[in-house]
Protein backbone atom coordinates (compact mmCIF):
# COMPACT_ATOMS: atom_id res chain seq x y z
CA UNK A 1 0.00 0.00 0.00
CA UNK A 2 3.09 2.58 0.26
CA UNK A 3 3.80 2.34 -3.13
CA UNK A 4 0.69 3.25 -4.25
CA UNK A 5 -0.46 6.90 -5.03
CA UNK A 6 -2.26 8.72 -2.86
CA UNK A 7 -4.46 10.72 -5.08
CA UNK A 8 -6.99 9.36 -7.24
CA UNK A 9 -6.42 5.85 -6.13
CA UNK A 10 -9.48 4.54 -4.31
CA UNK A 11 -10.54 1.94 -7.07
CA UNK A 12 -7.09 0.61 -7.02
CA UNK A 13 -6.95 0.28 -3.27
CA UNK A 14 -10.13 -1.16 -2.99
CA UNK A 15 -9.39 -4.02 -5.46
CA UNK A 16 -6.56 -4.77 -3.15
CA UNK A 17 -8.36 -4.78 -0.10
CA UNK A 18 -11.17 -7.28 -1.63
CA UNK A 19 -8.78 -9.40 -2.50
CA UNK A 20 -7.43 -10.27 1.07
CA UNK A 21 -10.82 -10.98 1.78
CA UNK A 22 -10.65 -13.86 -0.41
CA UNK A 23 -9.99 -17.19 1.33
CA UNK A 24 -9.92 -19.40 -1.76
CA UNK A 25 -6.23 -19.26 -3.62
CA UNK A 26 -7.48 -19.74 -7.07
CA UNK A 27 -10.02 -16.82 -7.32
CA UNK A 28 -7.33 -14.74 -4.86
CA UNK A 29 -4.52 -15.37 -8.15
CA UNK A 30 -7.21 -14.77 -10.42
CA UNK A 31 -8.43 -11.31 -8.65
CA UNK A 32 -4.51 -10.07 -8.50
CA UNK A 33 -4.29 -11.30 -12.15
CA UNK A 34 -6.90 -9.07 -13.25
CA UNK A 35 -6.15 -5.94 -11.24
CA UNK A 36 -2.30 -6.81 -12.56
CA UNK A 37 -3.42 -6.90 -15.93
CA UNK A 38 -5.46 -3.62 -15.77
CA UNK A 39 -3.04 -1.44 -13.65
CA UNK A 40 0.67 -2.35 -14.88
CA UNK A 41 0.83 -0.02 -18.26
CA UNK A 42 -0.38 2.62 -16.07
CA UNK A 43 2.86 4.26 -14.79
CA UNK A 44 1.51 5.79 -11.15
CA UNK A 45 0.35 1.56 -10.27
CA UNK A 46 3.56 -0.11 -12.04
CA UNK A 47 5.74 -0.40 -8.89
CA UNK A 48 2.76 -1.55 -6.98
CA UNK A 49 2.11 -4.36 -9.28
CA UNK A 50 5.12 -5.43 -9.08
CA UNK A 51 5.26 -5.53 -5.67
CA UNK A 52 1.54 -7.21 -5.50
CA UNK A 53 2.76 -9.98 -8.11
CA UNK A 54 5.94 -10.62 -6.23
CA UNK A 55 4.40 -11.18 -2.97
CA UNK A 56 1.50 -12.43 -3.89
CA UNK A 57 2.15 -16.19 -2.42
CA UNK A 58 4.18 -15.28 0.40
CA UNK A 59 1.05 -13.70 1.35
CA UNK A 60 -1.32 -15.83 0.27
CA UNK A 61 0.41 -18.97 1.86
CA UNK A 62 -2.40 -18.91 4.83
CA UNK A 63 -4.73 -20.11 1.92
CA UNK A 64 -2.38 -22.47 0.69
CA UNK A 65 -1.60 -24.83 3.67
CA UNK A 66 -5.50 -26.17 4.33
CA UNK A 67 -9.07 -25.55 4.63
CA UNK A 68 -8.64 -26.07 8.17
CA UNK A 69 -7.77 -22.25 8.91
CA UNK A 70 -9.65 -20.32 6.47
CA UNK A 71 -8.73 -16.85 7.75
CA UNK A 72 -5.78 -15.85 10.61
CA UNK A 73 -7.92 -14.02 12.59
CA UNK A 74 -5.38 -12.63 14.90
CA UNK A 75 -1.91 -12.56 15.72
CA UNK A 76 -1.43 -12.94 19.70
CA UNK A 77 -0.31 -15.89 20.25
CA UNK A 78 2.98 -14.51 18.17
CA UNK A 79 2.59 -11.19 20.35
CA UNK A 80 2.42 -12.81 23.43
CA UNK A 81 5.23 -15.09 22.74
CA UNK A 82 7.36 -12.01 21.56
CA UNK A 83 6.11 -10.11 24.66
CA UNK A 84 7.60 -13.58 27.38
CA UNK A 85 10.59 -13.21 25.58
CA UNK A 86 11.02 -9.54 25.76
CA UNK A 87 10.10 -9.62 29.21
CA UNK A 88 13.09 -12.19 30.17
CA UNK A 89 15.62 -10.26 28.15
CA UNK A 90 14.88 -7.37 30.13
CA UNK A 91 16.04 -9.47 33.41
CA UNK A 92 18.83 -10.27 32.12
CA UNK A 93 19.80 -7.55 30.24
CA UNK A 94 23.42 -7.96 28.99
CA UNK A 95 23.84 -11.30 26.99
CA UNK A 96 27.67 -12.28 26.37
CA UNK A 97 27.02 -13.44 23.35
CA UNK A 98 24.53 -14.94 20.33
CA UNK A 99 24.49 -18.49 21.89
CA UNK A 100 23.12 -17.55 25.57
CA UNK A 101 20.64 -15.03 23.32
CA UNK A 102 19.41 -18.15 21.54
CA UNK A 103 19.44 -20.25 24.47
CA UNK A 104 16.78 -17.97 26.61
CA UNK A 105 14.51 -17.83 23.43
CA UNK A 106 14.98 -21.46 23.42
CA UNK A 107 14.05 -22.03 26.72
CA UNK A 108 10.90 -19.93 26.47
CA UNK A 109 9.87 -21.94 23.29
CA UNK A 110 9.96 -25.25 25.08
CA UNK A 111 8.21 -23.29 28.34
CA UNK A 112 5.61 -22.20 26.06
CA UNK A 113 5.63 -25.19 24.13
CA UNK A 114 4.90 -27.82 27.18
CA UNK A 115 2.38 -25.69 28.37
CA UNK A 116 0.25 -25.56 25.05
CA UNK A 117 0.84 -29.28 24.37
CA UNK A 118 -0.78 -29.87 28.20
CA UNK A 119 -3.43 -27.20 28.03
CA UNK A 120 -6.97 -28.36 27.40
CA UNK A 121 -7.65 -25.41 25.45
CA UNK A 122 -7.00 -25.95 21.24
CA UNK A 123 -5.10 -22.56 20.33
CA UNK A 124 -4.38 -24.21 16.74
CA UNK A 125 -6.01 -27.31 15.40
CA UNK A 126 -3.40 -29.67 13.96
CA UNK A 127 -4.27 -32.42 11.52
CA UNK A 128 -2.23 -35.07 10.42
Amino acid sequence: MTTIPKKNSKPFREAIKAIFKLTDIDSARDAKNRIVAGYIDQSKYTKACEVLDNGFEDAFQYAVVGTGNHRLKSTNLLERLNQEVRRREKIIRIFPNRASANRLIEAVLMDLHDEWISSTRKYIKFEH
